[in-house]
């Protein structure tokens, strides 16, 4: 018999929103080691906010939100609340009831940027890690490190002469101006519409973009991402931040090795993780290499060459399914905030399958 398709009316409904999320789904895995990372940053939390006056989006629901960002390649705020109004998933994700009001769009992002300061994005991916369930996954020995592009969200056509010498573009919504055989560099131009972001080109016969860029230090065991933060696009600022980042593992405490492409090939770079007591497992270059048969020579150089191949998975997923290939922010921090965010949300979604094997 054919169904009808009449509306039987407004009713109310009797079935809780727990029960209208399968069982099985991942996001019950998900949500049940993001719930006990926040509950770890209650203090930070506290010291985000005041004693008094109006409440505020609780943080809490805001990383949850963001992270669902991340998750389902929702393009922008005005999206994401406009989904989380009538998807009852996000709903039960977030932490929302069914009849509890979505916030405005503004006030989101508003309230999303206090947890700048604080770097939150950074402590939550600390206590994702810290979690019983994960941590067992967890290298503490062999690592590896590498750095990509973050396309920033600014036009060539704001790269302006600082002292305001150059010409300015044509009338018009997107005036035009021409800008070939001009010579521009970082040091004489600056964007108008985000100042922190860098004129930098990829290699040789790229084309040079206005961006940032966004490292990642990632275990060897499973491949996932252990610390990440961005930083200015620049010649050194890979080399740099693999430095700091390795001082977070504790070297010295024990034997560690880090695994990099040729881009890590130089002197001062090996030099610095050896004084560091960690082994440079650097793809070499073909001439003038830092690296030498003390370091090849060891059957651990060659499992390390494989393994660091691992990063480029997490730098595709963020840049395919989060959003970083071209980030719809501004501003250095906010940047490094949405790359940390986005390599939290890589290692959330691998961990159901990495937990149900090790189970």
């Amino acid at each position: 018999m054919r169904g009808s398709d009449q509306r039987s009316g407004e009713l109310f409904s009797y079935v809780d929103i727990e029960a209208r999320v399968p069982m099985r789904h991942p996001l019950r895995a998900i949500r049940s080691i993001v719930n006990q990372g926040l509950a770890s940053l209650d203090g930070e939390f506290d010291k985000l906010y005041a004693d008094t006056g109006r409440d505020s989006i609780p943080p809490e629901r805001l990383l949850r939100a963001a992270l669902l960002q991340a998750f389902f390649s929702i393009r922008s705020e005005r999206l994401l609340m406009e989904q989380l109004n009538y998807n009852l998933l996000y709903r039960w994700f977030v932490g929302l009831g069914v009849d509890d009001a979505v916030w405005d769009h503004s006030v989101f992002s508003k309230n999303r940027d206090r947890l700048l300061e604080a770097d939150v994005a950074g402590k939550f991916l600390a206590a994702v890690l810290a979690h019983p369930q994960v941590k067992p996954l967890l290298s503490d020995e062999h690592f590896s490190v590498d750095g990509t592009l973050i396309e920033a969200w600014a036009s060539m056509k704001s790269f302006r002469a600082k002292d305001g010498g150059d010409e300015p573009p044509s009338a018009g919504r997107n005036g035009e101006r021409n800008f070939h055989a001009e010579q521009r560099s970082n040091d004489t131009h600056a964007s108008t519409t985000d100042p922190e972001a860098k004129l930098y080109r990829k290699g040789k016969g790229k084309e040079a973009k206005l961006c940032f860029m966004g490292h990642a230090l990632m275990e060897n065991r499973h491949g996932l991402v252990v610390q990440a933060e961005a930083t200015e696009a620049n010649g050194v600022a890979e080399r740099r931040a693999a430095l700091e980042m390795i001082d977070g593992q504790a070297p010295g405490t024990s034997q560690l090795t880090l695994g990099a492409d040729k881009a890590y090939d130089a002197r001062e770079f090996v030099a610095g993780l050896r004084q560091k007591c960690v082994t440079p497992h650097v793809a070499q270059k073909a001439r003038s290499s830092a690296i030498d048969g003390r370091t090849t020579r060891h059957a651990g150089y060659a499992v390390s060459s494989r393994k660091r191949k691992l990063v480029e998975e997490a730098f595709g997923w963020a840049k395919t399914i989060a959003g970083c290939a071209k980030v719809k922010v501004r501003g250095l921090a906010r940047v490094g905030f949405h790359f940390t965010l986005a390599m939290v949300a890589y290692n959330l979604i691998r961990l159901p399958k990495l937990l149900g094997e090790a189970a």
